[in-house]
């Protein structure tokens, strides 16, 4: 079944978003299947009555949510797509998604999705959607620095981005109080990025 996530009027998009940045936290703290959809209501600061307006499940909040992150990662392909250097800005930008530490409530969350995904088919589709979104977009970005879109450098193509997806989505996913030994984890991540990147550009 294909699942797709409508994007709501205009006039709905600043009032989504807000709840959306409200709900994640409740996730992270309570887990997908502790947080009821009265705690959401509640960290959203609206009755529940009036929150099942805008999601009238848990399912329809990861899929807003997933809508809003690739509306996100998006925008940041188009700018890596208009660089003069695709790889060079793409390296950048990989770099900055496994080494900041500021967006703690991310990789908790994801780590939360990817714990529904195994129970629930929906929750995986959409997960495995934007996974495939992704891996197209660095498609492009690969196809664009080496000028090239044969299909035998194709398919490396994309099992070379779909390793750069699960590297970053790990390394994001990846807690733990050792935090000498994260970083040094996110190096040798880094490494590892930078190892399929060079392939890649020879390629």
């Amino acid at each position: 079944m294909q699942i797709s996530v409508a994007p709501p009027s205009p006039a709905l998009d600043s009032r989504i978003a807000e709840i959306l940045g409200l709900v994640r936290k409740a996730f992270v703290e309570k887990g997908f299947d502790g947080a009821s959809m009265q705690d959401l209501a509640r960290s959203a600061g609206m009755s529940v009555g009036n929150f099942y307006r805008y999601f009238p499940s848990k399912d329809a909040i990861v899929e807003a949510l997933v809508a809003w992150d690739m509306d996100e990662i998006d925008q940041e392909f188009a700018r890596i797509l208009q660089a003069p250097d695709p790889m060079v800005v793409l390296r950048h930008v990989l770099a900055e998604h496994v080494m900041d530490d500021s967006c703690e409530d991310e990789g908790a969350l994801w780590t939360e999705i990817c714990a529904a995904a195994k129970r629930k088919p929906r929750i995986a589709e959409v997960s495995a959607r934007m996974e495939r979104a992704i891996v197209d977009r660095l498609v492009k970005v690969f196809q664009m620095a080496t000028q090239s879109n044969d299909n035998v450098r194709q398919q490396v193509f994309v099992t070379e981005a779909r390793m750069l997806v699960l590297l970053v989505k790990a390394s994001k996913m990846q807690g733990g109080d050792d935090v000498d030994g994260d970083t040094e984890l996110k190096h040798r991540v880094l490494r590892s990025i930078d190892d399929i990147l060079n392939s890649v550009s020879k390629d």
